[in-house]
């Protein structure tokens, strides 16, 4: 090999790290959309504008939110999973995707085969709840009534965080057919509904139930987190209140398509941990309830798994169905 090939192979790793950086640098190159497969103005909503809003600042690109709900949060999560692979698509998740992936097996993408988690963001309790004339005060009288006779427990939906941790009561309380399941569209309605004594129970998302707590229509029995909650400090958890089985969150992530470059999503993830630790993006995201979590992608990953497995047992012990 003659010295001048010699010099010009010699060269090309150290040629190689400058263009990989210059790749690096480049992205963003234009505007990044944030998928949320819910309405404006839901907690998912809420927590993806918070993150939008930095991250824009920090990668120096526009952040565009793009509402796509419907078909039981999976009409977003299909447009994400068939964006072009190049790190401008984000998709916000909660625990309703890991749920899906049991109730809906013929969907027609995977879930965590598909998409890679850049960060579980925050996560929500859910309240026990009784219409404030009710007499429970405790859980334990809730379960006795349900020992005693039928009750009707609403949710925000079949297959929703509500209604499994509808499901986790009934199995807690020994009683499970006397406890009956009435889907709403929506956690606003089955509040409303609570407080008007149409219902007899929910195990509602915090931020659904809180302002009727607070404004004494509904009582609080327990709390599904497994440390007592700020906004709600004199409210005992499912373990204080016996029934340890019931400890669940509902939470929010934020991720990309798993073929994304490594190089766009480490800028991406090093964005989305810059603003989950942001004095300002935590502040308003704990008024709105959440604890925030701000997790890396390994861990992310993994706690995605484990909820999938989790959900996907209490699903088929169950027997829950959706239609579609």
């Amino acid at each position: 090999m003659s010295i001048t090939r010699r010099a010009a192979f010699a060269a090309m790793p150290a040629l190689g790290l400058p263009l990989a950086a210059a790749s690096a640098q480049s992205f963003p190159e234009r505007n990044l959309r944030y998928i949320v497969p819910f309405p404006p103005a839901g907690l998912t909503d809420i927590m993806a504008r918070l993150v939008a809003e930095r991250l824009s600042e920090t990668l120096g690109q526009p952040v565009v939110v793009e509402n796509r709900a419907g078909g039981n949060a999976m009409i977003g999560a299909d447009a994400a999973a068939r964006a072009v692979p190049d790190g401008h698509t984000l998709l916000a998740i909660t625990m309703t995707h890991t749920v899906n992936t049991t109730l809906f097996p013929n969907a027609t993408y995977d879930l965590m085969r598909d998409f890679r988690p850049i960060s579980v963001l925050g996560s929500l309790p859910l309240v026990v709840c009784v219409n404030v004339n009710n007499p429970a005060r405790t859980l334990q009288d809730l379960i006795g009534q349900a020992r005693a006779g039928v009750l009707n427990g609403g949710s925000s939906g079949n297959g929703s965080p509500p209604h499994l941790g509808l499901e986790l009561f009934r199995r807690v309380s020994g009683a499970a057919q006397n406890v009956n399941h009435i889907p709403y569209r929506g956690g606003a309605p089955s509040v409303t509904d609570l407080a008007g004594g149409t219902l007899d129970l929910l195990v509602s998302n915090l931020p659904e139930c809180l302002p009727q707590v607070r404004g004494g229509r509904l009582r609080a029995l327990a709390i599904t987190s497994e440390a007592r909650h700020r906004l709600l400090p004199d409210v005992p958890t499912v373990a204080e209140a016996g029934a340890p089985d019931m400890t669940m969150t509902n939470w929010t992530a934020v991720l990309t398509n798993s073929a994304v470059p490594e190089a766009a999503f480490v800028e991406i993830s090093r964005a989305v941990q810059s603003a989950m630790r942001h004095a300002d993006t935590r502040r308003r995201a704990e008024d709105g309830g959440f604890d925030v979590l701000g997790w890396e992608p390994d861990r992310s990953r993994v706690f995605m798994a484990s909820e999938v497995a989790r959900w996907a047992d209490l699903i088929r012990a169950a027997d829950i169905r959706v239609e579609g």
